[in-house]
């Protein structure tokens, strides 16, 4: 059966790539699109959609099962708190809001309601952030001591604004799409620690567009760093340090190359698949109606979701 799946809001920086996953999609009848904000409904790269009224011509439909959740990151959790209410399933686009307590609550009434969450991480599905779980959960690896990964961009003013409603900053934003790969490979981290900067903003002296965030575990330790600032291409990295191998993945948005360099000086350099970002907000979409469907497990428990969450928030120093 065609999963009917309606979208709110289209302020997210992935909103449009997901509506197109949504129009694309055989297993799904892209319902239409909520948008709170008058001045944005009817945009025409949104193509073909219906725009809807009001929430409750959303929510209120028994017909739509799930909703794309697309608003701001300061919108995003309200609107998924009034979808969970009303009883749909959740592609919730990341981060979820900065708001504690409000999340456990969101993710207790989902599980109250048997209603599945989704962030919307889409590096889970990329080909290089794959072969490199799969290394370390086989144990190919050896014991993981380290983790490193770089994820900066370079944004207007107009968008630091924006991120400068969290504490963080550019981490808020961007940190979490690490942050799940690294609490996917070594769990809760005991310990946190941030430095987060304000080097080239001076507009907005509270906004952090330099940082770095260090989190210990039991036996290895992780560091993101995250910037507001750095010329394009930028030159996004994701290295995992195993005692019997190191896997790098450079660059890894667009994927290119993982080099594997194992005990003895041996050294492979896998060429990987290119995958477009749209391609990977269908592979995340594919993965959803999958579960929803019944014909596949989730890629990853609610308790991971809520790993995530709490981690990018202890990184930017909401949650102690």
């Amino acid at each position: 059966m065609t999963l009917r799946i309606a979208q709110i809001g289209t302020r997210h920086g992935h909103a449009l790539g997901k509506w197109l996953a949504l129009c694309g999609s055989p297993d799904v009848a892209a319902v239409g699109i909520w948008e709170p904000d008058p001045t944005r409904r009817g945009r025409p790269e949104f193509r073909s959609a219906r725009w809807f009224d009001s929430a409750a011509d959303v929510l209120g439909d028994p017909s739509v099962t799930a909703v794309a959740i697309e608003g701001r990151n300061h919108e995003s959790l309200a609107m998924a708190q009034a979808a969970v209410q009303a009883g749909k399933h959740l592609w919730f686009d990341k981060p979820a809001g900065d708001d504690w307590p409000a999340f456990e609550r969101l993710l207790d009434e989902a599980a109250r309601r048997d209603v599945y969450i989704q962030m919307g991480y889409m590096f889970r599905y990329s080909p290089g952030f794959a072969r490199v779980a799969e290394l370390a959960r086989s144990g190919e690896l050896g014991d993981v001591f380290e983790i490193r990964a770089h994820m900066s961009t370079n944004i207007d003013l107009a968008e630091r604004t924006e991120q400068s409603r969290h504490r963080g900053g550019i981490l808020y934003d961007l940190g979490g799409h690490m942050l799940d790969q690294v609490v996917w490979l070594l769990g809760r981290p005991v310990r946190v620690h941030t430095v987060l900067r304000n080097d080239a903003t001076p507009e907005l002296p509270s906004y952090a567009d330099n940082t770095v965030s260090v989190l210990e575990f039991d036996r290895a330790l992780a560091v993101i760093d995250v910037a507001a600032m750095e010329p394009q291409p930028t030159a996004r990295r994701f290295e995992v340090y195993g005692t019997h191998c190191t896997a790098i993945v450079e660059p890894f948005d667009p994927t290119r190359t993982l080099r594997l360099t194992r005990i003895g000086g041996a050294e492979e350099v896998v060429r990987l698949p290119e995958v477009s970002r749209q391609a990977l907000y269908e592979r995340e979409l594919e993965a959803f109606a999958g579960v929803l469907a019944g014909t596949k497990q989730p890629d990853r428990p609610r308790a991971h979701e809520q790993l995530v969450q709490e981690t990018l928030l202890r990184a930017t120093g909401t949650l102690s």
